[in-house]
């Protein structure tokens, strides 16, 4: 489960920056990604990932949104979309997590425009089981990709 609630990431990636100005984003934008992922959901893991958005979308979310088909869902992951103002009555970590197994929980830290400082690993069952109910609350109302239409 990966549950991402900021609506900017890495602004200084050359992805980014070359769709910004108007280039044309390689199928896949990111092919390392989608190989890992797509290893892992042969052997039958299961990635979801669903983000809490602001609309009208921040450039870096139409980014994410644009590469989204070709790059997460080509891989197998399930992906959802919740507007934020949906979200008021969740109860949502402040920090971008990623929960393998319900055992490890890998919050990432980031700087107030959005590039990466730290990411901390976090193992307590108390955590990890407030981390899950968060991402399923979220992922229970979230829109599915196919189906959001960004505002």
């Amino acid at each position: 489960m990966h549950l991402e609630t900021r609506d900017a990431y890495t602004p200084s990636d050359p992805l980014f920056q070359g769709w910004l100005a108007g280039r044309p984003v390689p199928e896949p934008a990111l092919p390392g990604w989608r190989d890992l992922v797509r290893v892992h959901v042969t052997r039958g893991v299961r990635f979801r990932r669903a983000r809490v958005v602001s609309e009208p979308l921040s450039d870096y979310i139409r980014f994410e949104h644009h590469i989204t088909d070709t790059t997460n869902i080509a891989a197998g992951e399930d992906v959802r979309w919740l507007p934020r103002r949906l979200a008021s009555d969740l109860c949502i970590p402040a920090n971008d997590f990623w929960l393998f197994d319900d055992r490890l929980i890998r919050f990432h830290h980031f700087s107030g425009d959005g590039e990466i400082v730290q990411d901390e690993l976090v193992t307590d069952p108390a955590v990890i089981r407030m981390c899950a109910a968060a991402f399923e609350a979220v992922w229970e109302r979230a829109v599915p990709h196919a189906a959001y239409r960004p505002a």
